[in-house]
Formats: structure tokens, C-alpha cells, sequence
């Protein structure tokens, strides 16, 4: 019963789905509990996932052809943004305004506390949702089943990558703040991680069973190569992670893995 209660409690932390009332009393709180259910954070891909893909093929459905591509993958991005209140979008923004703000460490950080956008993190937001629709409706055009494998998968795949950053960096947000990442950012253990990675394995299977063996792993290649990236640049550049660097790194690695899946090969 555990697992379900850290699976709901990384529902309630990851998106905007109300655990609420009894249901909440019984899931319980505690930096302990929350730092295991980082652990499911694949499975809330899942959920994400599959509500992005759902909204894309009735969109769809309704309104064929290439603008209507444009249009179900615009509302497919607007539903996920609303069901996780934006809030790996919001860690994407703060990374670019921090390391495009300042080359200094500790000015970088300082910047990636402040909660007001700069130009770095709205231009960031602006290219990376905007790539981000362009290639879900490119997508289209391989139809509408591999747009919703394309879908469930990226958001599966994309959310195991920051247990990695987890497992391979140090943490280096601030420790005295009161922050609502930081219980879950201190460290990942095996077995946590294995959970998240045994979430994540039926996505690989569904998708070497639908492409085949070359084109299901060539988006999984090149999440880890995503991942890889963002973990060398924020060693480099901050000597670790933040709870931002992770919401970044999901953000990265989801358009790595649309890329992969809308690349002919």
C-alpha cells in the first residue's frame, strides 16, 4: 500500500489533480514520503501522457488536415501545461534566466530564486513550447495512433530522466529555504530508482513493438543523450542540481524524444 500512497502523493506535487479530503489524510505527508515518490514520477507521465494524447485525437478527429495538426497539438500542449500547472515549464525558464543571466555560480542561482521572468527564460519558453507543438503536429503526419504513442511515451520517458540528475549529482539549492523541491531533491535511492525505470519499461516495449527495434530506441538514444547534455552542463556550470535543473531537464529530454519519433528514418 505504500507504493500507492507515494504514487498519489507524486500525483499531487507533479500536477494539479485534487488529492483532497480523506483521500489526502490517508496518503499522509513527510520529506521522507516525498523523496520516495519521486520514485513514480514516471507514472504521473503516464497520467499526463495519456490526457495529451486524448485531447490531440479528438481534436483531430474534428479537425483533419495539416492545420488542424497545428491546432490539436496546440490544445494537446495547453492541456498538459494545465494539468501539471506548467510547472517543468516554469524550471526550464528559471534555468535559462540563471545561466544566461550571469556566467558566476552563485549569481546564477541567485537568479534561478527569483519568481519574476527575464528574457532568457521567456525566450526559452517561447522556443521550447513552440518546437514543442511544431513536432506533435509533424507528428500527425505518421497519424494519429503514433501521435498518441509519441505522446504517452515522452512523457513517461521524459520523467525518469531527472531521477538520473538525481542519483548523479549533488544537490545545491538552497539548504536553508523552505522549498518545496528540496525533500525530494536530496538524493535517489536503487530502489527508488528501479521503480522508475520499471514504470518507464512498458513505454520502451510499446514502442520497439509498434516501430520495430531501430526506430522504438532511437528515441530512448536520444533522451539519453538529452539527459547526458543536461547533466553536464549543470555540473559545469552549477556543480549540481536544483529542483528547477530537473523540471529543465524534463522539458529537454520530452523534445528530444518527439524529435527522435518525427525524424524519418
Amino acid at each position: 500500500m505504500n507504493g500507492v500512497r507515494h504514487f498519489l502523493l507524486a500525483l499531487q506535487f507533479f500536477t494539479r489533480v485534487p488529492v483532497k479530503g480523506p483521500l489526502a489524510g490517508w496518503v499522509g505527508f513527510s520529506p521522507a514520503m516525498l523523496r520516495a515518490s519521486a520514485a513514480h514520477f514516471p507514472g504521473v507521465g503516464w497520467l499526463v501522457g495519456a490526457v495529451g494524447a486524448s485531447v490531440f485525437y479528438l481534436a483531430y478527429a474534428g479537425l483533419p488536415g495539416v492545420a488542424g495538426a497545428g491546432v490539436a497539438a496546440a490544445l494537446s500542449t495547453i492541456a498538459t501545461v494545465l494539468m501539471t500547472g506548467a510547472f517543468h515549464e516554469d524550471g526550464l525558464a528559471d534555468v535559462a534566466d540563471g545561466l544566461g543571466g550571469s556566467a558566476d555560480r552563485a549569481r546564477a542561482l541567485e537568479i534561478m530564486k527569483d519568481s519574476r521572468i527575464g528574457a532568457f527564460g521567456a525566450i526559452a519558453l517561447v522556443l521550447a513550447l513552440g518546437l514543442k507543438m511544431a513536432l506533435v503536429a509533424a507528428l500527425a503526419g505518421q497519424g494519429a495512433a503514433h501521435v498518441v504513442l509519441s505522446l504517452v511515451s515522452a512523457h513517461v520517458l521524459s520523467r525518469l530522466a531527472p531521477l538520473f540528475l538525481i542519483r548523479w549529482l549533488p544537490y545545491v539549492g538552497d539548504e536553508n529555504a523552505a522549498s518545496k523541491s528540496k525533500p525530494l531533491a536530496d538524493a535517489i535511492g536503487t530502489g527508488a530508482l528501479l521503480v522508475g525505470v520499471a514504470w518507464s519499461l512498458p513505454a520502451i516495449a510499446w514502442l520497439v513493438m509498434t516501430l520495430g527495434i531501430v526506430r522504438g530506441l532511437a528515441p530512448v538514444l536520444l533522451g539519453v543523450l538529452a539527459v547526458l547534455f543536461m547533466a553536464r552542463l549543470l555540473q559545469r556550470r552549477l556543480r549540481g542540481f536544483t529542483g528547477d535543473g530537473l523540471g529543465a531537464t524534463q522539458q529537454v529530454c520530452e523534445l528530444a524524444i518527439y524529435l527522435a519519433l518525427a525524424w524519418h528514418i
